[in-house]
């Protein structure tokens, strides 16, 4: 499959999704966070980002194989001048810098491997969204590996296409897979498709809930005095919070850390709770900005 998606962050199933972007900023750009099945690290996809997928049966053993499924992208590259090969963390380079990231999902004997191929993309929000401080937080999750990136586009003529790579790349692996045959998805996958966006992809549970338990800390100033706030999160609820001032131990967070545990860390769930607790204005809005 080819295809190619609105703006958006894919992170990989076993990642901190709060720890891997700019979650403020994809927010206010409007670029949708989703999770992925495969594992690996974040990647940035926009309407200049060329997604590739293959999907196969394996041989037991044998299943995983990064530089295999990415072969016939290389080579098709490599026919129209690009000097594309297979470089390290699985992923797809022009000398030194990356267009393209890769990861892989296993079901018994069957594979499915996609990457994505950086054309024209925006790689000023890729990143600004996606390259942010990894001391954040403290979890066990996967951690993305951050690489010099360029655009293919600046690699071909000026007249050659997302769209007409797309072709390209479409031609040549038809060519090269015996028996060939487009297949068009029927009002059944398309159904199927959709409940499980529905239901799985565009949930918050799936999304950032799925994430793996996390801490992280932040300081901040309210009415010129010093707070520090310490946040515990498994399971993608807040299960416990410490905040302490330069100047003791304020009452108001006991209130705080007993009416937000167990609620989502969720920017609207977490908002509506802080809204209702008797606390001043200021602190209120201190929380909500460093709570994600």
């Amino acid at each position: 499959m080819l295809y190619i998606n609105e703006p958006s962050v894919i992170v990989g199933k076993h990642q901190n999704t709060l720890a891997e972007i700019n979650y403020k900023l994809a927010k206010q750009k409007e670029i949708s966070i989703i999770r992925r099945l495969s594992g690996g690290g974040a990647v940035y996809h926009d309407l200049g980002n060329l997604n590739f997928t293959f999907i196969k049966n394996g041989t037991p053993g044998k299943l995983v194989n990064f530089k295999g499924y990415t072969q016939p992208i290389v080579d098709a590259l490599n026919e129209i001048g690009v000097n594309a090969e297979f470089g390290g963390h699985n992923s797809l380079l022009v000398g030194e810098k990356k267009f393209s990231g890769n990861a892989e999902h296993i079901f018994k004997n069957r594979v499915m491997h996609h990457g994505t191929i950086l054309f024209s993309t925006n790689l000023e929000t890729l990143a600004e969204v996606l390259y942010v401080s990894s001391t954040r937080f403290n979890d066990n999750a996967v951690k993305s590996v951050r690489a010099k990136t360029t655009n293919l586009n600046s690699h071909l003529p000026s007249d050659f296409s997302i769209s007409k790579l797309k072709q390209f790349l479409f031609n040549r692996l038809s060519e090269s897979t015996t028996n060939a045959r487009v297949y068009k998805f029927t009002d059944a996958d398309t159904s199927s498709i959709m409940n499980l966006v529905e239901n799985k992809y565009l949930t918050w549970d799936w999304n950032f809930g799925y994430s793996p338990s996390y801490t992280f800390s932040r300081s901040f100033s309210v009415s010129d005095k010093q707070a520090n706030i310490e946040v515990t999160v498994e399971k993608g609820r807040i299960m416990g919070i410490i905040i302490k001032g330069n100047e003791g131990n304020d009452p108001s967070a006991t209130i705080i850390a007993q009416a937000l545990k167990g609620v989502k860390h969720n920017d609207f769930e977490v908002q509506q709770v802080i809204n209702k607790l008797p606390i001043s204005d200021e602190l209120k809005q201190k929380l909500v900005e460093n709570l994600f």
